[in-house]
């Protein structure tokens, strides 16, 4: 498995480092499978974050050690904090790769975009708060990676099972959540509006917007455009 958008590891290269890893001395092979074993990889779609594989090895460390963390991170506004985390999992789509964490400061499990992340050290000592996160992770985690990190959100009702939205809905790409046995919620976020409507319309199923209502108002307009083009 191999991260994407880590700065100087093409296809070729990861196959090399998975073919070495079997003849490296014990201390080197560690550290590569640190990064191989607490790493989740989420199909997305390709994106041009570059990430620093120093700081992916670092986190992927602190997970393996269960030593808490401490980094500025730089959010999608730009402002930075500091922050003294318990890593867990790293997790990548093809898009971007982030940290999932317990905030020690905010007593929550949180997503953060690894190429956002300035290591601090030295960072804390073995962790004994957070043994384990909440039997929810998944979703926490989907949600982190595909809502909240994103300026624009909505809820749509998919007019199929959940199973069947599954299929072609990954969970990089939104979060679902059954309704009844012929309907489910799709949460999802994007930069833009536009990128929201393209996205939903693809997934090729009837759907009722929930909210925002500025999305309901942008669908009408894109409609009108397209009733225009249709004379």
């Amino acid at each position: 498995m191999a991260p994407a958008g880590v700065e100087g590891i093409d296809e070729s290269t990861v196959r090399a480092l998975v073919k070495l890893e079997q003849v490296l001395p014990d201390r080197l092979r560690r550290r590569v499978s640190a990064l191989n074993t607490y790493t989740v990889l989420m199909i997305g779609a390709p994106g041009h974050a570059a990430i620093d594989p120093r700081v992916l090895t670092e986190l992927a460390h602190a997970c393996r050690d269960r030593e808490r963390v401490r980094f500025e991170y730089r959010d999608h506004g730009g402002g930075v904090s500091r922050r003294t985390t318990e890593p867990y999992r790293l997790v990548c789509s093809r898009a971007r790769c982030y940290l999932v964490a317990w905030d020690l400061d905010r007593a929550d499990w949180r997503t953060f975009r690894a190429d956002r992340i300035t290591p601090k050290p030295p960072h804390g000592p073995p962790s004994n708060t957070v043994s384990r996160p909440p039997r929810t992770w998944p979703s926490t985690w989907s949600r982190g990676v595909s809502v909240t990190a994103y300026a624009h959100r909505d809820t749509v009702l998919l007019r199929v099972p959940v199973e069947r939205a599954a299929e072609r809905i990954s969970p990089s790409a939104g979060v679902l959540e059954a309704v009844d046995d012929h309907s489910c919620l799709l949460h999802t976020a994007a930069h833009a509006l536009d990128v929201l409507v393209l996205h939903i319309v693809l997934a090729g199923f009837d759907f009722e917007v929930r909210e925002p209502a500025e999305l309901r108002e942008h669908i009408r307009g894109i409609r009108d455009r397209l009733d225009r083009a249709l004379p």
